[in-house]
């Protein structure tokens, strides 16, 4: 289950070299447009068995003293209190958590840019908070005919009428809370201002998905398509790629359809376009580190089904999701899997129906499976959490390791004192209880003390979980995937 199929130290070593030579390239300048997230990439982690969440990160900490780091968040997200999904938390949130992330770490943040800014009330607001906190603000606009009126976008009326943004270091990373924040544009806004002040700079992107020099279907580009079919981004093979070079190789609709307006756009800045192609504008060396595709194949077409059962929660819980799921479904298809390849679905079906009631499964990071069962003391979630435990610490099943004068206590206080109608533990609450009881039990202790392994382990549930549990799984690094029904019918759940 935990095999690895990516390099990652390869990848260190690689991509920097690489980010290195493009420096070079456009004589001492790159405005680099980091797509997909710069630190927190989970969906690679799943899908690239070896790589760490923080890898890109990581490699601009090898080339640090060079980088400088841009936020790009457009206002009307500001406006709209847009949330990242991810982690429930605004954009204009993700921000500041970006810059403290950043700077914990010694990247230099050197200023946050206000894209599509119409003075809206909102954006006003959040850039007198930046500026209070000592944060440099710049403000970029709508420009009429973007993009096909390239004369008015490239000139003082266009790109000329944005805040040039003054920068120090000769990599600018331009990195968003999400998609769609203005990153590209404001990569060539500074082109424009550069080249107008004489000095030379050069764009180029860094997009981890789709793999270029993977296959068109291979299951790690189409988990990426699976992980962006609300945005209905289609892989393809690039035909600018094909025609320049003769080779094939992978790119999305949306870039593929915008090159012939940027290769016009960078053609009017810098005198010549540097491209032949999308392929050429990225820098993303990934597809050379991948060292098991089995491995890494096994792992995409994971992603794919957990995809496809968040699709199907989120359509029960009343979003307009028909066609992402219809997408999704035709992506499994693509991917020769159905729901019944995720191990842990049919284990956690039987017991629920054997117990009558909901229930859960979970792999372990041997590959066996461990189930739980909805109890009066506890949840399915808690009590497959407690098995997983046992099991790994070698504990006899047939020991409690939470007394029930332990948990009768949180009972009452969640009913009686707190005013709750469900007296079942979740399991960020039994796991506080049992770090309670290791203070005094060893086998407590001990199965306390495997917590940790349960990161990356796959876990399906028979019903939609509370918020409290999804939020215990998602810190415990665990995948999850759940049936699209609820334990009770009702209207409202929490």
């Amino acid at each position: 289950m935990n095999t690895i199929g990516f390099d990652n130290e390869r990848y260190l070593q690689t991509q920097s070299a690489h980010i290195k030579e493009r420096i070079q390239q456009f004589g001492g300048k790159l405005y680099l447009e980091f797509g997909g997230k710069l630190f927190d990439d989970y969906h690679a982690s799943r899908v690239l068995p070896g790589f760490q969440p923080d890898s890109k990160l990581k490699m601009l900490l090898q080339i640090k003293d060079q980088v400088e780091v841009v936020i790009a968040i457009r206002s009307s997200d500001i406006e709209k209190n847009k949330v990242r999904g991810d982690l429930g938390i605004t954009y204009e949130s993700d921000v500041l958590r970006l810059m403290d992330e950043f700077r914990n770490i010694g990247l230099y943040v050197g200023s946050v840019v206000i894209t599509m800014y119409r003075g809206e009330q909102a954006a006003d607001l959040f850039i007198r908070r930046l500026q209070g906190l000592g944060v440099k603000v710049y403000r970029h606009y709508p420009i009429d005919g973007y993009p096909s009126n390239l004369s008015r976008i490239v000139s003082d009326e266009g790109y000329g009428r944005n805040d040039y943004i003054e920068t120090t270091r000769e990599l600018v990373v331009v990195t968003a809370p999400g998609p769609g924040s203005g990153k590209m544009a404001t990569c060539l806004s500074q082109l424009y201002h550069e080249h107008r002040r004489g000095i030379k700079a050069g764009y180029a992107k860094f997009e981890t998905f789709p793999i270029w020099n993977l296959p068109l279907n291979h299951p790690v580009n189409l988990a990426y398509e699976a992980a962006t079919a609300d945005l209905d981004d289609v892989n393809m093979i690039d035909p600018f790629h094909l025609e320049a070079y003769g080779k094939t190789t992978v790119n999305y609709n949306r870039d593929v359809e915008i090159f012939p307006v940027l290769s016009a756009m960078l053609e009017k800045i810098m005198g010549v376009c540097p491209y032949k192609s999308p392929t050429d504008m990225g820098v993303n060396m990934a597809g050379n580190c991948i060292i098991d595709d089995e491995v890494v194949s096994y792992a995409a077409k994971q992603e794919i089904i957990r995809r496809y059962y968040q699709a199907l929660c989120d359509a029960r819980k009343g979003s307009d999701c028909e066609s992402i799921i219809y997408k999704l479904e035709l992506l499994m298809k693509k991917a020769g899997v159905t729901t019944m390849d995720r191990k842990v679905v049919t284990p956690a079906l039987l017991k629920a129906e054997v117990s009558e009631g909901p229930a859960a499964a979970l792999e372990l990071p041997d590959g066996q499976i461990v189930t739980g069962k909805t109890t009066e003391l506890m949840g399915p979630c808690a009590a497959v959490v407690l098995n997983a435990l046992k099991t790994m610490g070698g504990i006899d099943d047939r020991i409690d390791l939470i007394s029930r004068k332990i948990i009768e206590p949180i009972q009452r206080l969640k009913t009686e004192g707190l005013g709750g109608k469900n007296p079942r533990l979740h399991t960020d609450e039994v796991l506080i209880a049992l770090s309670i009881c290791a203070l005094t039990d060893e086998n407590a202790e001990k199965a306390l003390e495997q917590l940790g392994r349960l990161k990356g382990c796959e876990v399906h549930t028979t019903v939609i979980l509370s918020e409290a549990d999804e939020k215990t799984f998602r810190k415990l690094g665990m995948h999850l995937t759940s049936e699209p029904k609820y334990q009770v019918e009702k209207l409202y759940h929490v």
